[in-house]
């Protein structure tokens, strides 16, 4: 095999092996899919009791394609309100599987009053408002993240 043709195998061997890593799982990013396409959205992690009821609270902005994903020990009901939070947001409310049973659009910054997501929810990803419609994000959207369960995951890491 000639130096060029070894050096074409290297090249596609590291193009393919730096996509296949972009798809694998990372604590700090879920990625979302549809019927739309898919997207990625960089993410804080809020995972604890302390973590969840300060959320996004006094964050003056946010970058473009990134949020917050609130993890549940379990499914349960949940319920958001925006006090204390400076950005509006789109609230994305999935069950254990990581499928997307309600989207909130344009939740309205300081507003008291409560925003139900629903009585199976895991997870919640806050985004910056008006994303989920530009994406396309809706009810049947498939998450894909390590907190959630390989086992019951619509869209599992290891696949």
């Amino acid at each position: 095999m000639g130096k060029w043709c070894v050096l074409s195998v290297f090249f596609a061997y590291a193009t393919a092996s730096a996509v296949a890593a972009e798809t694998q799982c990372q604590e700090d990013v879920v990625y979302l899919r549809g019927d739309w396409g898919s997207a990625r959205v960089s993410v804080d992690i809020a995972d604890t009791p302390e973590l969840r009821s300060r959320g996004l609270m006094f964050v003056e902005t946010m970058p473009a394609m990134h949020g917050m994903l609130f993890v549940y020990e379990r499914e349960q009901p949940v319920s958001f309100w925006m006090k204390n939070t400076l950005i509006p947001l789109d609230m994305i409310f999935a069950d254990a599987s990581g499928v997307v049973q309600r989207v909130h659009e344009n939740a309205i910054p300081g507003d008291l009053t409560g925003i139900p997501g629903g009585s199976e929810i895991q997870f919640v990803l806050e985004i910056n408002a008006g994303m989920a419609d530009r994406l396309g994000i809706d009810a049947g959207t498939e998450m894909r993240h390590p907190s959630i369960s390989d086992d019951s995951a619509a869209w599992p890491c290891a696949s």
